[in-house]
C-alpha cells in the first residue's frame, strides 16, 4: 500500500522553518530519494515523493501552526527554483500514474491556493533561479510571485514545444483566469522554452515584482512579514496530526495482498478485484464528542470529525494510486445519524473558532477529491444507513443512489450543506443536484428536513427507490451491468455530468485539463516511441502526426 504518510522530520526534499508568523518552505529535492527507481530527481525536479511532503507541509500549517499568517515558497539551490515535474519519471510512468500524478498535484496546489483564501496565510513564491513547468505552476499557486532580476532567472511553461503535452498542474488557466494574463501573450509565452525574464515577465503579469539578486532575500522577507502583519490571527497553538494507521482485513496476507481490502477506525474498504469493485464504508462518531473550540483543541486529531475525513482521504488516495482496476465504487454510511447531525449543528455553530473552521474546510476537500475520483460511484441507502449530513452531501455527490423502500430509512439534511462543503466550481451539491430547480435546494438546505425513503424519493435526493423484494437483485444488476461498461467511456461521461451550471478556475483544471492531458498522454505525438516526450534529451528529434484532430 502507498504511504501518503509524511513528516517534517523525514522529509528528503523539504525543509519547514517557522519564524513567528512567517514560515519559509524551502525546496531541496535530494536526487537520490525518487519515489520510485529509475530516475534522478535533478535540478528540484518533482514526483510523487516530493509532492507528498508539499501536501503534508500545507496541512500542518493549518492545524499545528496556526500562528503563522503568511508563507514564503522558496528554493533552498541556487541554479533552479524548480524544474518541474521529472520529465524520466513521466517517460517511464504507466498511463494511469501520469494521469493521477497530475490530478494529485492540482488538488496540492488547490489546497495552497485554499490556505489564502479561507485561511487567510498569504502566500509569496520567491523564485531565485530558472522556474519551469510545473515549478512555475507552482508559483501560479500562490498569492504573490517575486523573481530574481538577473540574466538566468526565468519563468516558463515549455511543455508544448518540448514534450509535446500541457503544463499538468493548471499553469495555462491560471494565467488566463486568475493572472488575468492577456490571450495574446499567454500564446506567446506558452511556446516559448525559454521562457521570460525580468522586466518582461513583469510587465506582461507574470510575476508581481522582481528584485536584483543583492537585495533579494530581505526584499521577500520584508513583504512577508508586512502581509502577515495585515492578516487576521487564528491561533497561538495548534494540535498534532499523527500518522493514519488502517489495517488489512481478515484474509490478506501481508501488504502486499490486498485481495479482502483494509480498515480504519471509521472507514473500511473492501475490495472485490473479480468484479472490479471497491465498497466504501463510512461510520458516524461514537461516544462523546466535543462541544466548542476548546474542546476540540482539548481532543486534537482524535475528534471524529477530523479523524474520519482524514481516514476517507487516504482511503481514496489508496484506491486511485494502488488499485487502477477498481471502476466502481459502492457507498455504504452507517451509524448513529442524531449524534453524525450534532457534531455537524456544534461545528456550525462554532465556525468562527480556528480549528472547527479548519476541520470544515479539510470535510470540504476530502468531498470534492471524491467528486473527481475517476471511478463511478453508487451509494447504496438501506435500513443500516446513516444517510444524513455530511454523508448525505456523500451520497448525493455520487453518481447514483440506490435507495431501499422502506420506512426504516431515512435521509437528513444537515446544516453543512447550506454552502460550508462546496463543490470544485463553488456551488453545494444540492444546488448542482437542482440546477432546474433552484428553489427546491434552498428549501431543503432552510428547512434541513428529515425525510423516509418515499419522501427522499420525493424531493428528488434518490435515483431509485427499491422495493424490499428486489432490492438484492436489482443491486446487483446495477453493479454489475456499470462494470461491464468502457472505463475510458464512463470517465468521460461522468467528468461531464458532475459539475453542472457555469465554471471556475478550479473546476476549469480539472474538467478540461485532466481531459486533455489524459487525451494527450495516449497520442503517439508525445509518448509514442518518437514522441517529444519519449525523445527529450535524446538526439533524435520528435516525429510528429501533423494532422489535427
Amino acid at each position: 500500500m502507498t504511504d501518503f504518510h509524511r513528516h517534517p522530520d523525514s522529509y528528503h526534499h523539504w525543509k519547514l522553518q517557522i519564524d513567528g508568523d512567517v514560515a519559509h518552505l524551502w525546496m531541496n529535492v535530494d536526487p537520490e530519494h525518487p519515489y520510485k527507481d529509475g530516475y534522478e530527481l535533478k535540478l528540484n525536479s518533482y514526483d510523487l515523493g516530493v509532492d507528498m511532503e508539499l501536501c503534508d507541509a500545507v496541512q500542518r500549517l493549518r492545524f499545528e501552526h496556526p500562528e503563522v499568517r503568511a508563507l514564503v515558497v522558496g528554493s533552498a539551490q541556487e541554479r533552479a527554483f524548480c524544474a518541474g515535474a521529472n520529465i524520466r519519471m513521466l517517460a517511464g510512468s504507466t498511463h494511469p500514474f501520469k494521469v493521477n500524478f497530475c490530478k494529485y498535484t492540482n488538488e496540492t496546489r488547490l489546497s495552497l491556493e485554499d490556505l489564502s483564501i479561507n485561511s487567510g496565510v498569504k502566500t509569496i513564491c520567491a523564485v531565485n533561479a530558472a522556474c519551469a513547468g510545473g515549478g512555475y505552476e507552482l508559483a501560479l499557486a500562490c498569492d504573490e510571485i517575486h523573481l530574481v532580476n538577473d540574466n538566468n532567472s526565468a519563468v516558463s511553461l515549455p511543455e508544448v514545444p518540448l514534450l509535446g503535452v500541457l503544463p499538468g498542474t493548471g499553469g495555462l488557466t491560471r494565467l488566463v483566469d486568475k493572472r488575468k494574463v492577456r490571450r495574446d501573450r499567454a500564446d506567446v509565452f506558452c511556446t516559448m522554452a525559454e521562457g521570460m525574464r525580468g522586466k518582461k515577465a513583469l510587465n506582461w503579469g507574470l510575476v508581481d515584482a522582481i528584485w536584483p539578486k543583492s537585495k533579494f532575500q530581505a526584499s521577500v522577507d520584508e513583504h512577508a512579514k508586512a502581509l502577515a502583519t495585515a492578516a487576521p490571527k487564528r491561533a497561538a497553538k495548534g494540535i498534532s496530526l499523527p500518522k493514519i494507521e488502517r489495517q488489512l482485513l481478515a484474509g490478506a496476507k501481508d501488504s502486499k495482498d490486498l485481495a479482502e481490502g483494509f480498515r480504519y477506525s471509521c472507514v473500511t474498504v473492501e475490495l472485490d478485484a473479480d468484479r472490479r469493485k471497491a465498497t466504501i464504508t463510512v461510520s458516524g462518531p461514537t461516544g462523546n464528542q466535543p462541544k466548542n473550540g476548546a474542546e476540540y483543541e482539548a481532543a486534537g486529531a482524535e475528534a471524529w470529525a477530523l479523524r474520519c475525513y482524514r481516514e476517507l482521504d487516504d482511503a481514496l488516495l489508496q484506491l486511485r494510486f494502488d488499485h487502477e482496476q477498481v471502476g466502481l465504487i459502492v457507498l455504504q454510511t452507517r451509524g448513529d445519524r442524531d449524534a453524525l447531525l450534532q457534531v455537524e449543528k456544534d461545528l456550525f455553530a462554532n465556525r468562527e473558532h480556528w480549528l472547527c473552521h479548519e476541520i470544515l474546510l479539510h470535510m470540504a476537500r476530502v468531498l470534492r477529491r471524491y467528486d473527481l475520483m475517476a471511478r463511478s460511484t453508487y451509494a447504496l441507502v438501506d435500513a443500516d444507513s446513516c444517510c444524513a449530513g455530511a454523508f448525505l452531501e456523500l451520497t448525493i455527490a455520487s453518481d447514483r443512489v440506490y435507495a431501499l423502500d422502506s420506512d426504516k430509512v431515512e435521509f437528513a439534511v444537515g446544516p453543512l450543506s447550506c454552502g460550508l462543503l462546496p463543490m470544485s466550481h463553488g456551488i453545494t451539491r444540492l444546488d448542482n443536484r437542482f440546477l432546474a430547480q433552484p428553489e427546491q435546494a434552498a428549501k431543503l438546505a432552510k428547512e434541513m428536513p428529515t425525510l423516509n425513503a418515499a419522501d427522499a424519493d420525493e424531493n428528488g435526493l434518490c435515483t431509485y427507490l427499491l422495493d424490499p423484494v428486489d432490492w438484492d437483485d436489482d443491486v446487483r444488476i446495477a453493479l454489475e451491468e456499470r462494470v461491464s461498461l468502457s472505463p475510458d467511456a464512463l470517465t468521460g461521461m461522468e467528468a461531464s455530468l458532475r459539475f453542472g451550471g457555469a465554471e471556475n478556475c478550479d473546476s476549469k483544471i480539472f474538467g478540461r485539463l485532466s481531459a486533455w492531458q489524459n487525451w494527450i498522454f495516449t497520442r503517439p505525438n508525445a509518448t509514442g516511441d518518437e514522441g517529444a516526450l519519449t525523445r527529450y534529451g535524446a538526439p533524435e528529434g520528435a516525429r510528429f502526426d501533423w494532422r489535427r484532430t
